[in-house]
């Protein structure tokens, strides 16, 4: 039985299957925590965080191994997930995902320190959506 060669769509998914997974295990990995426990100096990730990051890996890996279609879905649903949470935190402080936004409200954070926790998620979002989009016709 020959199996047919995973499409572009499926290719991005287990890109970021392999990316996910990587920042789902960066709490564990040495060299990447400060003094004071923040990641890259920056922003601190609790175990709640890791078994996000490591369930949105797992949803990338079955989308890229699935199907053509699976991977497609995956890149639009994730992306707008993570794109529409990282725009809030950049706006607020405070996300969804984590349950931030319920949880703390508005944060009177710096600027540069909302754009340097949120950038991961609207770079990650925004890129997984608009390929979804661009590949949902082709």
């Amino acid at each position: 039985m020959l199996k047919k060669p995973m499409t572009t769509p499926q290719k991005i998914a287990l890109g970021y299957f392999v990316i996910l997974a990587f920042v789902a295990g960066l709490n564990y990995i040495p060299g990447f925590k400060d003094d004071q426990g923040l990641i890259c100096g920056v922003f601190e990730l609790d175990i709640a965080d890791d078994l996000l990051h490591l369930g949105s890996a797992l949803w990338a890996f079955l989308g890229a191994i699935l199907s053509r279609r699976a991977a497609v879905f995956y890149l639009i649903a994730f992306g707008a997930i993570y794109l529409g949470d990282g725009l809030l935190g950049l706006a607020t402080g405070s996300g969804y995902l984590d349950l931030g936004i319920w949880r703390w409200g508005v944060q009177d954070l710096s600027f540069g320190f909302k754009i340097a926790a949120n950038t991961p998620h609207i770079v990650l979002g925004g890129v997984a959506f608009l390929s979804g989009l661009k590949f949902r016709r082709a």
